[in-house]
């Protein structure tokens, strides 16, 4: 079937110059660029075209050696094999029309001759696709335009989005001064430390990096804290959750002085509070999932577990200590006045106790240290890819107006993949069944994936088609993105009739929700609208264990919308409370405070974010050694 549509060409086709058609068709697929190469092809299609009585076998041979031609060409000068195919389908056309011109006879002989060397071609490339290699296909454009029709939504949306990011950057900016001016100061110039964003230029290759949960820490009871406290604890399990999940290693720089015991109780007690860190060093240490710590502060308490339970770990004289009580406990239980140095400074513990491995005079020589450390992890990264990503065709800018300020002002969803997807396009799966859900396969920065997005009620028919995609990507290891924008409130049951379609719906989504869950291949959700209800869960909400979950600033996460309360109140007074709670509690900035996500991006950077995450999940390949051990490797 591949074959039929390059074979069935006419042999009493005629052109002005065929010359020139072979020419043209031989530079689209490379040969032209070979020096020598287009006169060698020429000098083979005139030797099959001269010799009409020639036998079958001498034909052969010619295109054989055009084949081979090819595949030099494909080899020197290093052309991707996914354009095998393609290349090979201009370059047999351009002889086939060339000869066309120069009395061919017999063409059923040639047709055959062709099928071989096509045959060939097509068996090179299957036998590339074991090695990492997709097969090559272009998806359906997506229309992105604008209707006029709706400018008037678009440009309502826009101005909730300004004001919403303008809301960004003031979190953003609160948040790079940390606890503040005075705290800098002491960090900086009393203590001789670097501030953590600085720590990170030393040690990264680059400030390309996704940072998780940034705005973890505001807006709590007790004020704004920016990653610190009982919130600091949650983000580094978090963190780890990460790293377990894709294989990473992990790099620890800690400086932590302890509990804060008035917020204890948020601390000690439950699973997920601060004893699932360690538990989780050791797991991950079981794993073969390399952990390096760098001390470069005071760490007491929990954070001296922290250092002495990974593989490896640096520290810094004089600013960095390790103990499990500071000097003012000694003193309190024992009389003795002790410095932080002596008690569990860099020269104890790397020439007396043996808890820490590398000595580093300044913060900067252990971060190179560090570096050092990290070759020599049992990972194999591949090349960076030259191959250039097709962009979307429009603005990723446009989201902004894109970005619903409301349940009520959302467009059609293909609007926003459009300015998501590689070259805006799309394969639609089952695009006339269950409308009010988009789903289809893409490609976002070179990456292929699922999508699934919401682009109305979760119907009972959209249901359905969910459950089916949500399975077939699963069958394939394709990720999925979700694109979440659920109705603001449950549908009202008003009759028989709707009583019996809701609990088809009910059902429908029940099994959705059982696919999404026990679905193991990645999956990435978007809050691009509306978080409300239970069809958040079948969407892939955070109870559903995303592997990334981010939200719009314009996002809404809460079991209700805001202005939906009515329904369920007993009176109006009852009915304005709520709606004011839900109108505070349901903010994206709320929601991220207290690390129920992994952070607010703007819409402009929803593709450069999800291309990084799929790189994230794609890490695990990498690992040389991935075979559990039975225990993790005991430190001194």
């Amino acid at each position: 079937m591949i074959l039929a549509p390059v074979c069935y060409f006419a042999p009493s086709v005629h052109t002005a110059d065929n010359g020139d058609v072979l020419e043209a068709h031989c530079e689209a697929a490379g040969l032209a660029a070979l020096p020598g190469g287009l006169a060698q092809v020429k000098f083979c299609v005139r030797e099959l075209g001269h010799h009409k009585d020639a036998s079958e076998s001498r034909n052969r041979l010619f295109w054989n050696r055009l084949l081979n031609l090819y595949f030099i060409v494909e080899e020197q000068l290093m052309i991707e094999k996914s354009l095998c195919w393609s290349a090979m389908s201009h370059f047999i056309k351009g002889t086939c029309r060339w000869k066309a011109g120069r009395s061919l006879t017999n063409p059923l002989s040639y047709q055959w001759i062709t099928q071989k060397a096509l045959g060939s071609a097509l068996h090179r490339y299957m036998s590339s696709y074991g090695s990492g290699r997709r097969l090559s296909g272009a998806f359906p454009e997506i229309d992105g335009a604008l209707q006029p029709i709706y400018r008037h939504i678009f440009e309502a949306n826009l101005q909730n989005s300004r004001r919403c990011q303008q809301r960004y950057i003031e979190h953003r900016e609160k948040l790079m001064k940390g606890g503040g001016e005075r705290a800098i100061y002491q960090h900086t110039q009393k203590k001789k430390k670097f501030l953590v964003r600085e720590r990170l230029h030393m040690l990264l290759d680059d400030e390309d990096y996704l940072e998780l949960c940034p705005f973890a820490g505001l807006g709590l009871p007790y004020g704004d804290v920016p990653s610190a406290s009982s919130v600091a604890v949650t983000k580094t399990l978090r963190a780890q959750e990460v790293a377990i999940q894709n294989r990473l290693p992990c790099v620890y720089l800690v400086d932590n002085s302890g509990v804060f015991l008035p917020l204890q109780s948020g601390l000690f007690s439950d699973k997920n509070h601060a004893g699932h860190f360690f538990y989780n060093e050791a797991v991950m240490s079981a794993m073969k999932i390399p952990q390096l710590a760098v001390v470069c502060g005071t760490c007491i308490a929990g954070g001296a577990y922290a250092t002495v339970m990974v593989e490896e770990a640096v520290i810094v004289q004089r600013i960095g200590t390790v103990a499990l009580a500071g000097p003012p406990l000694v003193k309190a239980a024992t009389g003795e006045e002790v410095s932080p140095e002596d008690l569990g400074g860099a020269k104890l513990h790397t020439e007396v106790s043996g808890c820490i491995d590398y000595f580093a005079s300044v913060e900067s020589e252990a971060y190179q240290c560090s570096r050092n450390i990290i070759s020599t992890f049992n990972f194999e990264l591949p090349e960076e890819s030259i191959t250039e990503v097709e962009g979307p065709l429009y603005s990723a800018e446009e989201l902004m107006g894109l970005a619903p300020k409301s349940y009520n002002y959302s467009l059609d969803i293909r609007l926003i993949v459009s300015r998501l997807t590689d070259g805006s396009r799309l394969q639609e799966f089952k695009a006339r069944y269950g409308t009010t859900l988009l789903t289809g396969f893409a490609r976002v920065e070179g990456h292929q994936v699922g999508i699934v997005a919401n682009n109305g009620e979760l119907t009972y028919e959209a249901s359905l088609k969910g459950s089916h995609f949500v399975q077939l990507c699963d069958q394939r290891d394709i990720p999925l993105i979700f694109l979440q924008n659920t109705a603001p409130q449950p549908v009202h049951t008003l009759s028989q009739a709707k009583a019996e379609a809701h609990s088809k719906t009910l059902k429908a989504q029940g099994s959705m929700m059982s696919t999404v869950a026990c679905a193991s291949t990645p999956k990435i959700t978007i809050v691009v609208g509306g978080c409300h209800g239970s069809d958040s869960y079948a969407m892939c909400g955070r109870a559903f264990d995303p592997n990334f979950l981010f939200l719009w600033p314009n996002a809404r996460v809460s079991i209700l919308a805001p202005g939906y309360a009515g329904a369920l109140a007993q009176d109006e007074e009852e009915t304005m409370r709520i709606n004011e709670q839900l109108e505070e509690e349901s903010s994206a900035f709320f929601s991220s405070g207290r690390i129920w996500d992994d952070g607010v991006i703007l819409p402009q950077d929803t593709r450069k974010v999800l291309g990084k995450c799929l790189k994230i999940i794609k890490q695990k390949r990498y690992q040389l050694s991935t075979e559990k051990q039975t225990c993790p490797p005991l430190r001194m």
